[in-house]
């Protein structure tokens, strides 16, 4: 069984969980050892076991070359805790797995784990200001407008005929948005950008999106400094003078500004423990529980650099600010602290950067329901970010463009016209609502041919046009829409009402017209002498 990447969607965790487990199971080499002068068939060494799995996880494109052996061996003692492997005594059930000689072996199955179900999410409806709903303070009343002379050109795009001038048209005022229709406005189409990026035929299985606050993501986006960092409202949520001190301490090593230079060897892993133990003992990740399945599934994404780039901006956008601030500040420090070279080393069995993953992955993703693999996805995830979260923890522009494109779009004045449903300037809102279908089929069947009705009728009855561009108006009309045409002008004579004869007197026929004009006289063969 060869290993495949495992894509963005529901229960992703829940399906890497259960390959890993098919290639441990089929891959593994199993062999005859002896301990304590008894023989066992088919079973291996706890060591052995370490190796090979290890270097399946770092040739695994879902996990990559990070994997530490510490984190294998995690990885086994939960095997051994859920039954996937056994002693050769067929004991299980404890987390008591060493690298030693120790032999294992495989139970008859090993158990895969089912697909958690989760209440359904009922799609939130966010409701957006009527076209029609006049200002608050505004007057009902429509207020006439100058008359416009559009040309031919653009009206052929949209009727494929020529009306000439245009009556006087109508202004139609909006609702005036408030600061709650904003946030949902960026609610929605935050939403529907991450399934969008993330190809999800919805966000239901990977998030609940009652729990995604409105107000959070406006935050997010504008209360910025011109670091981008986050800028909190409740100053008590941020983090303590101390452990900024020791941050910033680190991350311009060794320009330290807050703190005096160090007096005594290992100063810099005293602050750097300091700061592990503070991030340690969080009661929740800076992710959140509940976007745990959102984060692991912007994972499958890694083989698509700008995907994954555009779907971490749209996730950290859902955390609370305090929690986005945190994030910022710690993941940066991270980064200086893995490419500063005059730091001095943290650790002595392992590279600064690998101390770095160990030490934060946890407090920044993990589940709260502890997903047997959320260590190896935690490190996935945050070696990521520390190699790009200058770009990641940035405001998606294209997503705060249109958002604010659509609200001033909703706030804009409406020109509506005689015949048409929208001016041709202001594009149509791109929000719509759904219907039942047997009001799809009424509309299909009347909706499209009312404004063309409105339009013949404007043509026929406007007495300002020549009767010769009438006829040539009509005729273009009926050669473009000849079924509306004809319910308007069944006969020849409905048509020929509106051009009534008139008794035109003839002039009288003068005789000298008649008569051919003068012609002069040409001589003949016949007066030659």
């Amino acid at each position: 069984m060869e290993p495949r990447l495992v894509g963005p969607g529901p229960y992703r965790a829940t399906r890497l969980w259960n390959e890993i487990i098919e290639l441990f199971r089929s891959g593994m080499p199993l062999r005859k050892h002896r301990c304590r002068f008894k023989s066992y068939e088919r079973c291996f060494k706890a060591s052995e076991a370490v190796d090979w799995l290890h270097e399946l996880l770092g040739c695994n494109q879902n996990f990559g070359p990070e994997v530490t052996r510490s984190q294998t061996i995690k990885l086994l003692k939960k095997f051994l805790k859920n039954h996937v492997i056994e002693d050769i005594k067929g004991r299980w059930g404890k987390e008591d797995f060493q690298d030693d000689g120790h032999l294992y072996r495989f139970p008859p199955s090993s158990p895969l784990k089912p697909y958690p179900k989760k209440p359904s999410c009922t799609k939130e409806v966010i409701k957006f200001p009527d076209w029609n709903e006049p200002m608050s303070g505004a007057s009902q009343e429509h207020i006439l407008v100058k008359s416009v002379t559009m040309n031919s050109e653009m009206w052929y795009k949209r009727h494929s005929i020529a009306i000439g001038e245009v009556p006087a048209g109508k202004l139609i005022y909006r609702r005036e948005l408030t600061q709650a229709n904003v946030e949902e406005i960026w609610k929605s189409m935050t939403l529907s950008r991450l399934q969008k990026t993330l190809g999800l035929d919805s966000l239901d299985e990977v998030l609940d999106t009652k729990l995604v606050n409105a107000k959070h993501i406006v935050q997010n986006v504008y209360s910025v400094n011109k670091q981008g960092i986050v800028i909190l409202e409740d100053k008590s949520k941020e983090l303590p003078h101390w452990i900024l001190s020791a941050m910033k301490c680190l991350a311009n090593w060794p320009s330290c500004s807050d703190l005096k230079q160090p007096t005594y060897s290992g100063f810099e892993r005293d602050v750097f423990k300091t700061i592990a133990d503070y991030f340690g003992q969080m009661k929740e990740p800076l992710l959140t529980f509940h976007l745990f399945d959102v984060f692991v599934s912007v994972l499958g994404l890694l083989q698509k650099h700008s995907k994954v780039i555009e779907a971490l901006q749209i996730s950290c956008l859902l955390l609370p600010p305090e929690n986005r601030r945190k994030l910022q500040l710690l993941v940066r420090m991270m980064a200086r602290i893995s490419f500063n070279k005059d730091l001095p080393p943290l650790s002595e069995s392992v590279t600064t950067r690998t101390l770095m993953v160990q030490a934060f992955s946890r407090c920044i993703l993990c589940s709260k329901d502890e997903i047997d693999l959320d260590e190896l996805l935690a490190a996935k995830l945050v070696s990521f970010l520390m190699d790009n979260y200058q770009e990641i923890l940035n405001i998606p522009s294209s997503l705060k463009a249109s958002v604010e494109e659509q609200v001033v779009h909703l706030q804009r004045v409406q020109i509506k016209y005689p015949g048409a449903d929208t001016d041709a300037t202001f594009p149509a809102p791109s929000f719509c609502h759904q219907i039942s279908t047997d009001e799809f089929e009424s509309q299909r069947a009347n909706g499209s041919q009312e404004p063309l009705v409105a339009l013949l009728e404007e043509i026929a009855m406007n007495k300002e046009i020549s009767v010769k561009d009438k006829k040539k108006k009509l005729k273009q009309f009926q050669k473009s829409y000849p079924e509306v045409y004809r319910v308007r002008f069944p006969t020849p004579e409905a048509e020929a009402v509106l051009f009534p004869e008139k008794n035109k007197q003839k002039p009288p026929i003068l005789m000298w017209a008649l008569k051919k004009p003068f012609q002069p006289f040409h001589r003949t063969r016949s007066f030659r002498m």
